[in-house]
C-alpha cells in the first residue's frame, strides 16, 4: 500500500533535510519509491497511481512506496526541484537517490527498482 508523505513523515521515513545539510542520508529500512504527483488534476499521474499501487503490492517487503503530492507539500518539491509530474525518486539503501521524470511503464519501473533498489539487496 502507497503511504502519503507530509514534510514531517518525509524527515522521518526518508530523509532529515534540516539536519543533514551536507549529506544525503536515507533513514528508511527498506528502499523506497516515492512518486511526486499531483493526482487532482495531472492525467498522466492518475495513469500511473494503479501501476505503482500494483508495484507496492508485488514488492511488499523488499521496497516502500510512497507519494508526495507536490500541491499540498510544495516544501518537498521545491527540494527535489520537481518542474514536472509524475516525477518518480529512486531511493536505494545506500548511495544517492535516482530521478526519472514522466509516467514511466509498468517495465520501466520494475528495471528500476531492479536494478537500482534490489541490485545491493541481500
Amino acid at each position: 500500500m502507497i503511504e502519503h508523505l507530509t514534510l514531517d513523515t518525509f524527515k522521518e521515513k526518508v530523509f532529515d533535510f534540516e539536519t543533514n545539510k551536507d549529506e544525503w542520508k536515507y533513514s528508511g529500512t527498506l528502499p523506497c519509491i516515492i512518486d511526486f504527483s499531483a493526482e487532482a488534476w495531472c492525467v498522466p499521474c492518475q495513469t500511473l497511481s494503479p501501476i505503482l499501487e500494483e508495484l507496492s503490492e508485488t514488492y511488499k517487503e523488499q521496497i516502500d512506496v510512497y507519494k508526495v503530492d507536490v500541491d499540498e507539500e510544495q516544501e518537498l518539491s521545491m527540494l527535489f526541484n520537481i518542474r514536472s509530474v509524475p516525477s518518480i525518486l529512486f531511493i536505494p539503501m545506500d548511495g544517492q537517490p535516482e530521478m526519472a521524470m514522466g509516467a514511466l511503464p509498468k517495465d520501466t519501473i520494475i528495471k528500476a527498482i531492479d536494478d537500482i533498489l534490489l541490485k545491493n539487496a541481500s
